[in-house]
């Protein structure tokens, strides 16, 4: 029974540190704000900055792991590149030994007197008290976020003092001796150190429960050395873990993670046991305090930095070479290469820097258009790889909304003229309804795959249906942006009347399901996504109209454009009929078979 009691005791003790460590972490990221994630993307100009700024940060959030899972985030996002993230990371893993320091503290004793003033009760309960305080009184979300702060710390210290009492029956316990000893041994030790830190998710835990141990005086540096060159490579599972579903590059980041802590084990472990198996050094019985780990702990870390430094270039080529790039990855990198047009040295031509976003945005029109096809062709021929590329070039179309429109930003800070800055408006609105485009698209994209994992089919009558909207979605997609990368006036004064067929179709849709639900045809789950498609079909037609808007603009601002125009105002109500009419008639759902213009453009159309 008593073996029990002290088990449990000491897993509450590590549940407490574990709780702790992370109360006074999200109370340090919460008074910070976004500023933690902004400093970490935007101030790693140097691989020197890097250290320093993964160093600081993991100090204050004091875990290692939390810094790398954002940089994963920022790198997966394309804000950070892979040669940032290495100098983040080597920094973290200096910056998680801090807590080991501050674990010192809760071994602070004293007896009677000033002494017993400074313990590490005392500190506790002075940081506790205050803590509640003002977790209760404040009004302020600052305030009480300071007050999670210290009431995360008291946790922690008394979560260290409950492992420490629970391990202390230990030195008298001679089976308990033995065991430490057999881990004296390199490979036990490090396996020990792995272990016990992939069980728990946290280097600092495993370090505080070192330090606990060391007080019962059975924990020697033979012993201790190897756990601790073991805890940094455990403490890569958290991390490994969180890149699962990251893109290539985030995985080569929590692979350099894993990488920096096994070459560092692998070295220093190789260095030093066989340089004592030559010396012998003397203080290999010596038995350790929490002190000596926390210094053992934080020296290794540094001169594994410092050996590492030099050469974050070829780390970054290892883990390419260990993660290689596929052709699809070759293809996303070729996409981005828009992005280096957007040179902010060219804003000082406004001229010039507005001709590069026109580039830009016509690239970002073609990716919207080839996914939006590539999703339309999920819904009748679904293919798990091509939806899962929807989604990954819906990334990339975020991607060019946000730095375009960062790029549109500081350009309108310059000094324009009148129409310059008129063009700046039309292309953040622009950037805005292909985003949205795109946002539906990827819709699409979800809305199959809960079809096909739910195995819901539709009436025959329905796929009828379908099919026609479908292909007057290709048309009105491609139109625009055919329109938008040509500038054609021409084609944009169709995309209203086509729009208006569009919504008019997809209520009829709707209608004609509402019959088909009464006539017992389908059921409310097809209706659910049924409804789905046609309410994203509905909203990609509307982004489309504000997409010719711009060009409609355009033309009535720009009035050397009107030379290769007929005319540049808005359709008259004999020409809009005639279009509209033109359009219904070519999608008119109640035809029983497809139209020679609807097999042509499923045939042109590149779901790849």
């Amino acid at each position: 029974m008593a073996v029990i009691s002290m088990i449990l005791s000491l897993l509450c003790g590590v549940a407490l540190f574990l709780y702790g460590m992370s109360l006074m972490g999200d109370g340090l990221k919460s008074v910070a704000g976004d500023k933690l994630e902004a400093f970490l993307y935007k101030m790693t100009s140097t691989p020197i900055k890097g250290v320093l700024l993964g160093t600081g940060v993991t100090s204050v959030i004091q875990s290692s792991s939390a810094t790398t899972v954002m940089v994963i985030g920022f790198v997966n996002s394309g804000m950070m590149k892979l040669r940032q993230a290495i100098g983040i990371i080597m920094g973290a893993n200096i910056g998680t030994s801090i807590t080991g320091w501050i674990l010192c503290l809760s071994y602070i004793g004293g007896s009677s007197g000033i002494a017993s003033l400074l313990s590490s009760a005392t500190i506790a309960a002075v940081v506790a008290i205050a803590g509640t305080l003002l977790r209760m009184l404040a009004k302020h979300s600052s305030t009480k976020n300071l007050g999670n702060i210290m009431l995360g710390f008291a946790i922690l210290m008394v979560g260290m003092q409950m492992m420490s009492s629970a391990v202390a029956p230990l030195k008298e316990s001679s089976a308990f001796m033995n065991t430490m000893t057999m881990f004296s041994s390199p490979i036990p030790g490090m396996l020990l150190g792995i272990v016990m830190t992939a069980i728990l998710q946290s280097a600092s835990a495993s370090i505080g429960i070192l330090q606990a141990l060391s007080v019962t005086g059975a924990l020697t540096f033979a012993t201790a050395f190897p756990i601790i060159l073991g805890i940094g490579v455990g403490a890569a599972c958290p991390v490994l873990i969180s890149s699962i579903g990251a893109n290539k590059n985030g995985r080569r980041t929590a692979l350099i993670y894993l990488l920096d802590d096994l070459f560092g084990m692998v070295l220093w472990g190789a260095i030093f046991y066989a340089v004592n198996a030559v010396v012998h050094f003397p203080f290999m019985g010596m038995t350790v305090n929490p002190v000596i780990i926390a210094a053992v702990n934080s020296i290794f870390r540094i001169a594994t930095v410092c050996i590492l430094f030099p050469f974050i270039p070829k780390i970054e080529k290892l883990a390419m070479l260990l993660i290689k790039d596929t052709a699809e990855d070759l293809e996303d990198i070729a996409d981005s290469a828009d992005f280096d047009l957007l040179e902010e040295r060219l804003l000082i031509s406004p001229a010039l820097a507005l001709g590069q976003v026109n580039r830009v945005i016509a690239g970002m029109s073609r990716k919207v258009r080839k996914n939006t096809s590539r999703a339309l062709s999920l819904i009748f021929d679904y293919s798990q790889k091509r939806f899962e590329k929807v989604q990954r070039k819906e990334d990339l179309i975020d991607k060019y909304e946000s730095k375009t429109g960062d790029y549109l930003m500081m350009l309108s800070k310059r000094e324009l003229t009148t129409q310059q800055t008129h063009q700046v408006t039309l292309n953040l609105r622009a950037i805005g309804d292909l985003e949205r485009i795109g946002d539906y698209a990827s819709n699409i994209a979800r809305v199959t795959n809960q079809i096909q994992e739910e195995s819901i089919t539709f009436s025959p009558s329905a796929v009828h249906d379908l099919q026609i909207v479908i292909e007057a979605i290709r048309e009105i997609v491609g139109s625009t942006m055919r329109c938008f990368q040509d500038h054609d006036l021409h084609i944009a004064m169709q995309i209203k009347p086509l729009a208006a067929v569009v919504n008019d179709l997809c209520e009829t849709l709707k209608a004609g399901h509402i019959i088909r639900l009464s006539k017992g045809e389908c059921d409310l789950k097809q209706g659910e996504v049924f409804n789905e498609l046609l309410n994203s079909f509905e909203r990609i037609a509307s982004h489309c109209v504000a997409l010719s808007g711009a060009i409609r603009h355009e033309y009535q601002e720009h009035v050397d454009l009107h030379i290769h125009s007929a005319k540049a105002e808005e359709l008259s109500e004999e020409q809009y009929s005639a279009i509209y009419n033109h359009f219904y008639e070519k999608y008119d759902v109640t035809k029983t078979a497809e139209t020679p213009a609807v097999q042509e453009s499923e045939a042109a159309a590149d779901p790849s």
